[in-house]
């Protein structure tokens, strides 16, 4: 069972194969893993307990940053997230970043920003659409139309409780559609980046 795995110059950490979406493009419709990973299917999901173990088994020295993102929604596991999280923070003191469709708040029917204060660095919000019909044609979420305006929302929290908040788009998507994700993320005063589907 691979729980972390090394790209780059970043350590990631695949904890739950559950997701809110069902986008198009996303990489599990075309592999089970990544870089030099295994599959990150998991065969079931692991405790905070081997979790934390896994990271820190590696060098944490080696690496920029420490990255939830796998081949799942890692705030499916919110309570799990921050529970290693606080854990870890007694053992390194490595930039934490989080890669999430933005819709925790929905899933968990409550703000839930406020839960990763002091433990996150880095929020990595996927937005990849200008409006709410778009994105629903384009990521299928759970919560139709109205998983739109709740990332915006989401966004807007994180900027009071995590120093840096990033919304993305894939560069599937027309370069129309890209500027008007770009004024959409100049509004809320978040930064915005357009990533490969690898990325």
């Amino acid at each position: 069972m691979t729980i972390t795995y090394p790209i780059n110059n970043n350590l990631y950490v695949n904890i739950t194969n559950k997701c809110s979406n069902r986008c198009e493009f996303c990489i599990r419709n075309f592999g089970d893993s990544m870089g030099t990973s295994n599959t990150l299917w998991l065969e079931n999901e692991p405790t905070s307990e081997e979790i934390l173990a896994d990271i820190l088994k590696n060098d944490l020295y080696r690496y920029k940053e420490l990255v939830f993102c796998g081949y799942g929604e890692p705030l499916q596991r919110l309570e799990t997230v921050v529970e290693v999280l606080k854990e870890l923070k007694k053992h390194s003191q490595i930039s934490v970043r989080i890669n999430t469709n933005g819709q925790a708040d929905l899933i968990y029917d409550r703000p839930t920003a406020q839960e990763l204060k002091g433990l996150v660095d880095i929020i990595s919000i996927s937005l990849n659409a200008p409006d709410a019909q778009s994105y629903d044609k384009m990521c299928h979420s759970n919560f139709g139309e109205a998983a739109f305006d709740a990332i915006l929302k989401y966004a807007s929290d994180c900027k009071n409780y995590i120093p840096e908040v990033i919304m993305t788009v894939v560069d599937v998507i027309d370069t129309q559609q890209i500027e008007l994700c770009r004024e959409l993320t100049k509004k809320l005063s978040v930064t915005f980046r357009v990533r490969h589907m690898t990325d």
